[in-house]
Parts: structure tokens; C-alpha cells; sequence
């Protein structure tokens, strides 16, 4: 298995290779990326930053969590660190599984499980030359 986090571009095919399962009619594949707008203020690019040993860590765990919570037979994740200019992927989920419903469930529940939970942090450059940091979600503390 390959890395969760990368410096460089992100690349779909590697990933299609690495989940291919004669078992599975259902391939869904998620990218993230960089859009011009957010908020109403014109975007120029974005900058990820992540602490990478827990971010892998977390990326690994969330797909062994969707093998487990879905009727799935793979699920893959990279994300991208550095600065990415406009439609530039930031994210990729494969996900195939024997039917359709399943996939589409395990990618929803892979990607709002990675920006609740991964060490992930975007800077927002706007066309102005400004910049900011987004909010995360805040971290909750699990009731006992």
C-alpha cells in the first residue's frame, strides 16, 4: 500500500490500480479540488499543511473504518500538502465495492470523516494577495 500523504501531484491511475477487484460492479472516485471562490472572496490557490505522521495515521484508519462500517472491498485516500493552484486535486477516495449505494455511502462517510478528523490545516490565498487560514471543526470530546 501506498502513502496517504503527498508533496507532489496526486495521481488517480496508481489507485485504480492498486483497489482493482473483479468483485466490485462499483468504482466511485472523489477528488477534492481547489476551487476560484469561497465565501464570496475570489480564490488564486490554497496551501495544505499537515502533520504527516498523524495524518497518515488518520487517513489509514478512516479506510479501515469504512471496510468495516460499509459493504465495501476497497477504499484508498491521498491527500496533497504544498501549494496547489486552481483545480488542482487536494484529495482523492477510491472506493469500489459490489453495488453502487455502497460506494457512494463509504466515499460521503471517508471524506466528512477526513475534515473532522485529520491533522490538515488550509490557507486560502485570494486574488487581493491576501490570505487566511479556514476554520477547522472544532475537536469534541467523546462523552464517557
Amino acid at each position: 500500500m501506498g502513502r496517504w500523504i503527498l508533496d507532489t501531484p496526486l495521481e488517480l491511475a496508481p489507485l485504480l490500480a492498486e483497489t482493482e477487484d473483479p468483485a466490485c460492479g462499483a468504482l466511485v472516485v472523489f477528488f477534492g479540488t481547489v476551487r476560484n471562490e469561497n465565501e464570496g472572496q475570489p480564490v488564486d490557490g490554497m496551501t495544505y499543511e499537515a502533520h504527516v505522521s498523524m495524518a497518515e495515521k488518520v487517513l489509514g484508519a478512516i479506510e479501515a473504518e469504512t471496510l468495516d462500517r460499509f459493504d465495501v472491498r476497497r477504499c484508498r485516500i491521498q491527500h496533497r500538502v504544498g501549494t496547489l493552484k486552481l483545480g488542482e486535486p487536494s484529495v482523492i477516495i477510491v472506493v469500489r465495492a459490489a453495488h453502487r449505494a455502497a460506494a457512494y455511502d463509504a466515499s460521503r462517510y471517508a471524506i466528512d470523516a477526513i475534515k473532522q478528523r485529520a491533522p490538515i490545516w488550509k490557507e486560502e490565498h485570494y486574488v487581493t494577495g491576501e490570505s487566511r487560514y479556514l476554520d477547522g471543526v472544532p475537536l469534541t470530546r467523546k462523552e464517557s
